[in-house]
């Protein structure tokens, strides 16, 4: 698991790539599926709640268009926090939230198949499938006129001997 370090200046320090990082930087390697674990430099206490929760608020100041928490969502948290005996909301979420990814994961790779098979696409492999068949049905009536007349002329040689028959 990679190590970052929070210095007092407020830096982040990853020691596994011996370099200065910034909260993108740790966005990105969230993305990736990267574990990383933030820890305070003198004391080694885990800070990696509060730095998650600095980059969903960077994020949702960013872009207002992208914005995931609602004031009314946010509100309905904080009671959450101040009920007697609170929800089991962080598993609930949790939850929720990985079934809504793996949805999203299903749904783009079924686009990605159905853009790879376009109406041109579509059509190009209907050609070639009506190509190889008629290319093996033209081949084939060689092979099978030539059954044709052998058994043609069997026929020929019953019809002339049932005829010799009857004379």
């Amino acid at each position: 698991m990679r190590v970052i370090r929070k210095y007092a200046n407020r830096r982040l320090y990853d020691t596994q790539q011996s370099r200065y990082v910034t909260l993108e930087d740790l966005r990105r390697l969230i993305i990736e599926e990267e574990p990383f674990r933030v820890e305070d430099a003198k004391s080694g206490e885990d800070l990696t709640r509060t730095i998650l929760l600095s980059i969903i608020i960077e994020q949702e100041q960013a872009d207002s268009e992208a914005e995931v928490f609602s004031n009314d969502l946010l509100a309905q948290l904080i009671r959450v926090y101040d009920m007697t005996s609170p929800l089991p909301l962080s598993r609930y979420l949790e939850q929720g939230t990985q079934l809504m990814l793996e949805q999203q994961k299903r749904i783009q790779s079924q686009w990605k198949q159905a853009m790879r098979n376009t109406p041109l696409e579509f059509m190009r492999e209907l050609a070639e499938e009506n190509m190889r068949f008629w290319q093996k049905t033209l081949n084939q009536p060689a092979e099978a006129d030539e059954s044709t007349d052998v058994s043609d002329s069997e026929d020929d040689a019953s019809d002339d001997a049932r005829s010799d028959n009857k004379s």
